[in-house]
């Protein structure tokens, strides 16, 4: 693609970068085969091509964001799928990223979503408020039909029945290994998922253990800054990174940083891109190269085999976890190890539609791309659905009756952990 940027302009860095991805489209269209929000919309501004387009002249023009534009960019889920289809290369994680920045600094939205906004960004990456303020959705929940707001609703759909207690598990700590140590890894024991459901980091916890692990709960640790990266506000998760980077190190040496979460995953990992030029970049680079998903990890050190369970898992890949991360075989091969049967749904490059707080802020959209992802999954008539993330199992398990686990789960539950209480009526 042809840019027009004047040297004034690329001797910003952020622009140049943005100027190198521009220039890597060759307009083949590959990715709206691939783009979920193409899918449902139709709407060529709503692919990735069309998306570029209008980054491209905004950003060339040196212009503040419009409406029509700002909508364009918003209805993107940032799943990633047309970097995979992608047969140019074209980085547009960074471009939309840049430009959610750009619409944050330069576009004032409406005031009530600019205070739904605010109250995901002060709420969600902060586990206590987050568990008050579920509460309070449940509460509110009978009178959602009161709420003329489709994204009032959504939230208020959010609140689950019943929150589990607060695992003493989340705490700073060290947990030691059971039998001689192998490795010394941290734990990132997320944000929302400490709140929605506490038995994933019980069970990382308890299978690293088994195999060796010690696990250190850092002091300090808080979000990875992804929730408030994804809308925009760079001031915001800048510093929410560089506290869990300094936490990270302060942790002494460590051999991995296990991410159960994909979708901080991929954030973290990338910290060395967003600190570049900072004075931090070295820190950052070191806690990126660090990061570990959880099966990517557990694939590294091997795992024992375990006997056939008997049960059929459909698989979804999280996009943080097949696009973002490219881990794509490990969470299957090792469910397959551990004795558990393995299906794939129609279309696993496609999203279910949770991203980050796209289902709160993007509810129609939201709830199509589910129910498409959900009969997908029933097709294949399983037992029990896995998946990597939080949000992802949010998301699923709000349109099926179908049990939905964490991986690690199962993986523990083959490996001689206890069976997951959402599969409890199983036999």
């Amino acid at each position: 693609m042809q840019t027009s940027f004047t040297n004034e302009q690329l001797a910003d860095p952020e622009i140049a970068r943005a100027n190198k991805i521009l220039r890597a489209c060759v307009h083949c269209g590959f990715c709206t085969a691939t783009c979920p929000s193409y899918q449902v919309l139709g709407d060529e501004l709503d692919s990735p091509r069309g998306r570029i387009y209008l980054i491209k002249e905004m950003l060339e023009t040196g212009r503040p964001a419009d409406a029509r534009t700002v909508k364009h960019i918003d209805r993107c889920l940032g799943c990633l799928a047309c970097m995979t289809t992608c047969p140019s290369g074209v980085d547009y994680m960074h471009l939309i990223d840049h430009a959610r920045a750009h619409v944050e600094r330069t576009y004032k939205r409406p005031a009530f979503e600019r205070f739904l906004r605010f109250v995901l960004a002060k709420t969600v990456p902060y586990p206590h408020r987050f568990r008050w303020a579920m509460r309070g959705a449940r509460l509110a929940k009978p009178l959602a039909w009161a709420f003329p707001d489709a994204r009032l609703k959504a939230m208020l759909a959010m609140a689950p029945a019943q929150l589990p207690k607060a695992s003493k598990n989340d705490r700073a700590q060290t947990f030691a290994p059971i039998g001689p140590r192998r490795y010394r890894v941290a734990l990132q024991t997320g944000c929302a998922q400490k709140a929605l459901d506490t038995d994933i980091n019980d069970a990382t916890i308890r299978l690293l253990r088994r195999l060796g692990c010690e696990v250190v709960i850092p002091k300090k640790l808080g979000c990875c800054g992804a929730l408030s990266h994804h809308m925009g506000r760079e001031a915001e998760s800048h510093a929410q990174a560089a506290a869990n980077i300094r936490a990270y190190l302060a942790a002494g040496d460590l051999d991995a940083i296990i991410i159960n979460t994909s979708g901080c995953g991929t954030t973290v990992k990338d910290y060395g891109v967003i600190f570049e030029g900072d004075a931090l970049q070295p820190q950052a680079e070191k806690v990126a190269g660090l990061a570990k998903d959880i099966t990517e990890f557990l694939q590294a050190i091997g795992l024992p085999e375990a006997a056939p369970k008997g049960l059929r898992v459909a698989y979804h890949s999280a996009c943080s976890l097949q696009h973002g991360q490219q881990i794509k075989t490990a969470p299957k091969e090792l469910l397959q190890q551990a004795g558990f049967d393995v299906v794939e749904p129609l279309d696993p490059h496609l999203c279910c539609g949770s991203a980050g707080t796209y289902n709160l802020l993007q509810p129609e959209i939201s709830a199509e791309l589910k129910r498409r992802k959900v009969d997908t999954l029933e097709a294949t008539a399983p037992q029990v659905i896995a998946a990597g993330n939080i949000g992802c199992l949010v998301q699923i398990g709000s349109g099926t009756q179908v049990p939905v686990v964490h991986t690690v789960e199962l993986l523990d539950w083959a490996l001689g952990g206890p069976k997951p209480r959402a599969l409890a009526a199983l036999p």
